[in-house]
């Protein structure tokens, strides 16, 4: 299958740059797969499409404010992206480990053995590099773990789509330290677990719930349950081979406890996803398991989700509006015709719709609801 299926031109004007004013006001395309039809509404409205018994799957993790900026010995300017713990036993616990994996810039002037930090708080020493561009990096602090330093200096982990100026403020924008605030809120869940604080991205589908929306989908017996991926930046990489069977699907640690699997195999309603995360977790831990295994698990997703596959735990989706050649539009188009490659072509329509109407895309953009 080639990877050019999956492309369309997006208007750079539609990038959203910031999040609608209120979280739940941002737009809702609502999409029927029985009916085949197209609804405009706006996400606060999405109770009316849910039913009692019905229970949405949606991914706690909270995202670190991972973004360093340092010193080099030198005197130059770098930043530091925190990714993930690099020992596999420290994902539960990464407070604990000293050595993580992470993006750094500029990658080429800082080879292995060079050192930064900031004086004071903390420094780094490169360990390692990949052919991927991966970084294992040893942190040293003067107190606490990198990952209580990157929640006092850190910032939010935004995607580059996303632009922020540094040096301050910009006509009828706000300054830095105004917008990065604003960003360490709306860029975390409202229902995010501080415990687990495992993502180095948003979990964005989630990003439009408020506390208020979350109380009414209470009040129509609508249930909640709470999976964690650690969501990394594999999830938002574009495909760049040929074709998408030559892709190499990034892998992340997801945990679903008992109650959770209980509802997956046995639901009073249909099964709805908040997120592909949520998806991926899902349909990952479906593929190995055919029953409830009596207690939480942990394990690592490794599922590259494309046309034409079946989906066996998702009954319903709600998801933001992808970028092209991405796995998570490869995902998308699989769910709306599920075991047919139909949805490769609708889903071109229904971004085609979405882009005469204005729709806002991507992270901070809006959302689609897929019945």
């Amino acid at each position: 299958m080639k990877t050019d299926i999956f492309d369309y031109f997006l208007p750079e004007r539609l990038i959203a740059q910031q999040p609608s004013e209120q979280r739940d006001a941002s737009r809702l395309l609502v999409v029927n797969r029985r009916t085949h039809s197209l609804e405009h509404r706006l996400f606060r409205d999405l109770p009316e499409y849910l039913r009692s018994g019905d229970c949405l799957f949606r991914n706690n993790a909270a995202v670190i404010p991972a973004r360093l900026h340092a010193i080099r010995p030198t005197g130059g300017q770098m930043e530091c992206l925190l990714l993930r713990p690099a020992a596999a036993s420290a994902d539960l616990h990464p407070e604990n480990e000293t050595q993580w994996w992470c993006l750094v810039r500029p990658g080429k002037k800082l080879p292995v053995g060079a050192t930064f930090g900031v004086a004071g708080i903390f420094s780094g020493t490169i360990r390692e590099k990949t052919g991927d561009g991966l970084v294992r990096v040893s942190f040293a602090t003067t107190g606490g773990d990198i990952l209580s330093i990157a929640n006092q200096i850190g910032e939010m982990p935004l995607p580059p789509y996303i632009e922020r100026n540094p040096a301050g403020s910009a006509a009828g924008k706000p300054d830095a330290p105004a917008q990065r605030a604003f960003d360490r809120e709306r860029y975390q869940t409202v229902y995010a677990d501080r415990k687990r604080q495992v993502a180095a991205a948003a979990p964005t589908a989630g990003l439009h719930f408020t506390p208020e929306l979350l109380s009414r989908l209470t009040e129509h017996h609508v249930a909640f349950a709470d999976l964690t991926l650690h969501v990394g930046l594999g999830t938002f990489r574009p495909i760049s081979t040929e074709h998408i069977e030559d892709h190499a699907i990034h892998r992340e640690v997801y945990e679903i406890g008992a109650t959770e699997q209980q509802l997956l195999f046995a639901p009073s309603g249909r099964r709805i996803a908040v997120g592909t995360t949520s998806v991926r977790t899902i349909e990952d831990f479906l593929s190995k398991h055919s029953a409830p295994i009596g207690r939480g698990e942990t394990a690592e997703a490794s599922l590259f989700i494309y046309p034409p596959r079946d989906f066996r735990g998702v009954d319903a989706l709600i998801t933001n509006f992808h970028q092209p050649r991405s796995t998570l539009l490869c995902l998308v188009s699989a769910f709306l015709a599920p075991g047919s490659a139909e949805g490769i072509g609708w889903l071109k329509e229904i971004y085609a719709e979405a882009i005469a109407r204005d729709y806002r895309f991507f992270s901070y953009g809006d959302a689609m609801l897929i019945l």
